[in-house]
């Protein structure tokens, strides 16, 4: 598949997303200096494409990231206990820091997230797998284990009704103002671009990287605090959205092959189409409401997931 289509669908879908919505926006308004249509693109459409773009952009290259450390095509923030771990840290600063800043707040989940991959990793090393569908099921039986911890201080303190509109993915509430988090993801993309060949090194295993003298640690480090501070920033801003990271770089190894640095820019674009598509999507199936994009993301990404595991022989060769 050519850049310049992935690239022409992306513009395209960007301008259905910047004109759709319960509030009716036309071209022409804008043209002719509306001034409630041109506060409602600024205030809300734009910061919400920015959003959208960013979050698929983000995950997509963390789940490549990943798949490349741990060799396994299965293994995603997802899948990998990630996501899970930075939800249990928010619920954390909930309880016991209910006043610090956001910026407090994604420094705790960020710890959590860190804390809950590496432990993953651990696991990983700890237990040898021959079957390659193993390693994402520690993964997930891991992330429902801290996922029950969260419900437990959940319900303990009260608070599951908050903790339920806080970790429902959705980019509804988006406004200018309270999604720049979002813009750390941008340097840390940048970083993973320069280090995709290293990270595709470290993905052929410890003792090939140390051969060709490559900082086995150091690399693998450095890719889960990407994946971490990108995971937190999504989830602190639109919620948890789940399966990017892992349905995102299956799709794309399949015409690219499994070069982390020439798949790079390929899922960066596919993972941005495929949340754009799937949020207009969510907000064209019951207009002019819309249901929630973890929702929608969520529903496709278990049906391809499954897919995949049915399809094992393929990743096993």
């Amino acid at each position: 598949m050519k850049k310049r289509y992935l690239l022409l669908a992306l513009i395209l879908l960007s301008l259905i997303s910047l004109f759709l919505g319960a509030k009716s926006i036309t071209l022409e308004q804008i043209l002719n200096k509306d001034l409630e249509s041109i506060n409602v693109f600024l205030i809300s459409r734009i910061p919400r494409l920015i959003s959208i773009l960013v979050a698929g952009v983000g995950m997509s290259i963390c789940g490549l990231i990943m798949q490349s450390i741990t060799q396994n095509k299965f293994v995603s923030p997802t899948t990998g206990a990630t996501i899970d771990s930075a939800q249990l840290g928010i619920v954390f600063c909930m309880i016991f820091l209910p006043s610090a800043s956001i910026i407090e707040k994604s420094f705790i989940a960020f710890i959590f997230s860190l804390a809950g991959t590496f432990l993953f990793m651990i696991l990983l090393r700890k237990l040898k797998f021959k079957n390659i569908i193993f390693v994402p099921l520690i993964g997930i039986m891991l992330g429902n284990i801290i996922g029950a911890i969260t419900n437990y201080f959940g319900y303990k303190y009260d608070i599951m009704q908050n903790i339920g509109s806080w970790m429902q993915g959705s980019f509804s509430m988006i406004l200018k103002g309270n999604y720049e988090l979002l813009y750390i993801s941008i340097p840390l993309i940048i970083i993973a671009g320069f280090y995709a060949n290293k990270f595709t090194v470290a993905g052929m295993g410890e003792d090939f990287s140390t051969n060709l003298g490559l900082d086995y640690n150091k690399i693998v480090n450095l890719g889960l605090v990407i994946i971490s501070l990108v995971t937190v920033s999504v989830i602190i801003t639109a919620g948890n959205i789940p399966y990017i990271g892992l349905i995102v770089p299956n799709i794309v190894s399949l015409y690219k092959g499994d070069n982390l640095s020439e798949n790079i820019f390929d899922t960066a674009i596919v993972g941005a189409l495929f949340v754009l598509f799937c949020d207009i999507l969510s907000r064209v199936i019951i207009y002019p409401y819309e249901i929630s994009v973890g929702l929608t993301i969520g529903v496709i990404g278990s049906i391809t997931f499954l897919y995949m595991i049915l399809r094992r022989d393929y990743y096993e060769n």
